[in-house]
């Protein structure tokens, strides 16, 4: 039967309003309501009352929903992993003691009568309830004053006592299961989250432990806000049978407060991911059909979509994605990294949708698998990506990168001239006086021809340097010239060298 709950409540992630709503009918229940309240309710409903008939219903809209997928849920889901779930909030029905459930969140287990207004704290997803030492009690002012000081007193079993002695460490000199002390509002409906009273200091066993402070307030005329979160007060226990006595000093303002003990068990953020990884990934061809059913003409519409845009780079960190998740309650397909956002609810807690800043807890969370192989399949550079009607993708580059293109396509390309080739610049020897005045130089440093006909010219040479090398290239180069005529004479340029510089 357990196996069978756990794939009706992922069954249940994935109806739709209209779903949810004759599921909830069905069973007579509220069927009014935003999206997310209808899944809570549906959710609580397959957790609390598990009977054939309701599995039967839904899987029966299951299948309607989805008639070509059905039971992908349960073929993903890897056998040898536990897949633990809790409610939203505990079930109003009172459970044999001999019955225990455990879930990743917390657990219903055996408790002692709890009083008249019954108070339930919501589960946390970093802390596994193992047991109840103290339920829900409402803290009782003694006096008119306003600081009031309230006891309570517990025991440890040696079970417990062992279960503290030989847990890992969640952290250097700190275990992961732990004895942790909890506070919220004194009221019987709905589900409480904690909330510290005023000027609270806790003791145990006459030692004062560590309460967690405010967070600093960044923004002008916000007060800081204290992050309500339980209190470990494992290390002032005495771990053993001995009595623990608890001393919680509060402020007395007109709230009422109730405060509640349990043995808890740690998680980390990677050891959440791990859950996850390997309960919550919807398929890739699950995804092409949310996308298929966003964008579906719609004949009342005045506007069609045609495709939807989808960013590759985390709102969290602004860094490509690593592991895309989402909400399954949220509209949009924009994803955020699964393993940033558990790293920062685990230090400030928030479960708040980075995308749309709706709620997202933990049970809600899902990793989309076609997102994941687009990240595979795309370079780096890829930042953005565009889902088309039929659930396929294509890039989109920056524009930024097809300015560039077009600006190099743009660009013309002119051939490159060697000046020391005489015949590609169309001159002829006799109409240069650099070539002129390069035949008439030495073969050494001053002058040296190329392979191709072009010459170099060493303009770094003075008039005096430029002369010698005149007449003694003159003589060498009119050799066989002044047996058959006489060499006409050749006029020098007269310039003044303090005038002109060669550099």
């Amino acid at each position: 039967m357990a196996a069978e709950q756990v794939e009706a409540m992922n069954m249940v992630k994935s109806f739709r309003v209209s779903d949810l709503q004759t599921l909830l009918a069905s069973m007579g229940r509220s069927k009014s309501g935003l999206k997310q309240d209808l899944v809570v309710r549906a959710l609580k409903l397959v957790q609390s009352e598990c009977s054939p008939e309701l599995l039967k219903s839904v899987r029966q809209l299951y299948e309607t929903r989805f008639p070509k997928t059905s039971g992908w849920l349960a073929a993903r889901r890897p056998e040898a992993v536990p897949v633990n779930y809790s409610s939203i909030g505990s079930s109003t029905r009172s459970m044999p003691q001999t019955q225990s459930a455990d879930y990743l969140n917390g657990s219903i287990s055996k408790q002692p009568a709890a009083p008249a207004a019954e108070v339930k704290l919501v589960s946390l997803p970093f802390y596994q309830t193992l047991e109840t030492l103290l339920p829900p009690t409402e803290l009782i002012a003694q006096n008119n004053e306003k600081l009031q000081d309230s006891q309570c007193i517990f025991e440890l079993t040696q079970s417990q006592v062992d279960q503290v002695r030989n847990s890992s460490e969640h952290r250097p000199g700190i275990k992961s299961v732990q004895v942790v002390l909890r506070i919220c509002y004194t009221d019987s409906i709905g589900v409480q989250e904690d909330q510290y009273p005023p000027n609270i200091a806790v003791r145990v066993n006459q030692s004062f432990c560590h309460v967690p402070g405010y967070y600093p307030s960044n923004k002008p005329g916000v007060e800081p806000r204290r992050p309500c979160r339980p209190v470990n007060i494992t290390p002032w226990l005495h771990l053993s049978t001995t009595t623990n006595r608890v001393t919680i000093t509060w402020g007395n303002f007109g709230k009422r407060y109730s405060v509640a003990i349990y043995l808890v068990r740690v998680f980390t953020s990677a050891e959440l991911f791990n859950q996850l990884k390997h309960c919550s990934v919807e398929s890739a061809e699950r995804c092409r059909e949310r996308i298929q059913d966003k964008l579906r003409f719609d004949p009342e519409s005045e506007i069609a979509t045609t495709g939807l845009r989808v960013s590759l780079i985390c709102p969290l960190v602004k860094m490509r994605l690593g592991v895309p998740c989402r909400v399954l309650t949220c509209a949009h397909l924009q994803c955020f990294d699964a393993v940033f956002f558990l790293q920062m609810n685990e230090k400030k807690p928030t479960w708040t949708c980075p995308v749309c800043d709706k709620p997202a807890p933990f049970e809600l969370l899902t990793i989309d698998g076609l997102l994941s192989e687009i990240l595979k399949e795309t370079e780096e550079e890829v930042e953005e990506i565009e889902y088309e009607t039929d659930g396929s993708w294509r890039p989109i580059r920056d524009e930024r990168d097809k300015d560039r293109e077009r600006e190099r396509s743009n660009t013309p390309v002119y051939p490159l001239v060697d000046i020391c080739v005489s015949e590609v610049n169309g001159h002829s020897p006799a109409h240069s006086s650099t070539s002129q005045s390069a035949k008439s130089g030495s073969g050494g440093a001053s002058a040296t021809s190329a392979s191709g006909g072009g010459v170099v010219v060493d303009l770094t040479l003075d008039s005096s340097s430029e002369e010698e090398a005149g007449g003694a290239g003159g003589d060498s180069s009119d050799t066989d010239d002044s047996q058959d005529s006489p060499s006409p004479k050749r006029g020098r340029y007269n310039y003044d060298k303090d005038l002109v510089t060669a550099y």
